[in-house]
């Protein structure tokens, strides 16, 4: 299978540190999904990159394939134009189904993946009735308030879910937000990855009924020998909006781990 030209992600670079972190977002934003952690973010210990993938923000109308496997490929050509040899990877849900696609292309480079409501390896069984829901959302404004609803256990203003369904449409192209969905949620690449020894955080919210922490008790903790999960009690599927500081502190935390895990490895 022919593949498209890498291209350079548009990204944005906060922080001076050493350690080297993309922050990757999912499928309903750019890299605005991180605005509300920005602020509080270690600048110090860590250099963060925040991407806009293919379909979104300043690549809105970049052509692709619109996978997580492509999306990969493209963050590994972006770290090599930063000279950047080694990195972390945190990934907000479908952003974190391509920090795994990393441990598959490239584990050498990784040092440590943090998953946000990540999606799995193995993709997302959805029932007909909800990929009706998720497909058409590609076009229709109320099924992606509705999907941002449930996910944060129906317990959000609604001027929140306003502002969040008009984010999601202004930064993303329709054509390439459907094309994710079949990525995403489809496509099950999990024994290319199974068995990856870099150390892998998945973070949850106790809010979301589908991407959760038994989820990923029966995935991610089965795969992966050196992964760790956290619950945020109360947070749902967009953490970063919903418990940024506390999601800051557990995500800094696992990071900053990583020269004592480094002797173990």
């Amino acid at each position: 299978m022919t593949s498209l030209p890498l291209f350079t992600l548009p990204h944005e670079l906060h922080g001076d540190g050493a350690h080297k972190v993309f922050a990757v977002h999912g499928w309903f934003a750019d890299r605005s999904a991180y605005a509300p952690v920005l602020p509080d973010l270690d600048r110090t210990a860590f250099q963060y990159a925040l991407v806009d993938l293919r379909g979104y923000g300043a690549a809105r109308d970049a052509a692709g394939a619109y996978t997580t496997a492509e999306a990969a490929l493209d963050l590994v050509a972006l770290a090599d134009r930063l000279g950047w040899d080694r990195f972390s990877v945190v990934g907000h849900s479908m952003g974190g189904a391509i920090g795994q696609r990393l441990l598959a292309l490239a584990p050498h480079r990784l040092r440590r993946l943090v998953g946000v409501s990540p999606v799995p390896a193995s993709g997302l069984a959805l029932p007909p009735e909800q990929w009706e829901l998720f497909a058409d959302a590609a076009h229709r404004p109320e099924n992606r308030r509705a999907i941002l609803d449930v996910t944060t256990g129906g317990r959000r203003p609604a001027a929140w879910l306003d502002r969040m369904v008009a984010r999601s449409l202004e930064v993303s192209d329709p054509k390439a937000f459907r094309a994710w969905l079949d990525s995403w949620a489809g496509e099950d690449f999990h024994r290319r990855a199974e068995g990856a020894t870099v150390p892998a955080l998945a973070v949850t919210g106790a809010l979301d009924p589908a991407l959760s922490a038994a989820l990923m008790r029966g995935t991610w903790l089965r795969w992966y020998p050196r992964a760790e999960l956290h619950e945020l009690p109360s947070a749902g599927h967009y953490a970063m909006d919903e418990t940024p500081l506390e999601l800051i502190r557990v995500v800094e935390d696992f990071l900053r781990a990583d020269e004592e895990g480094s002797t173990r490895a």
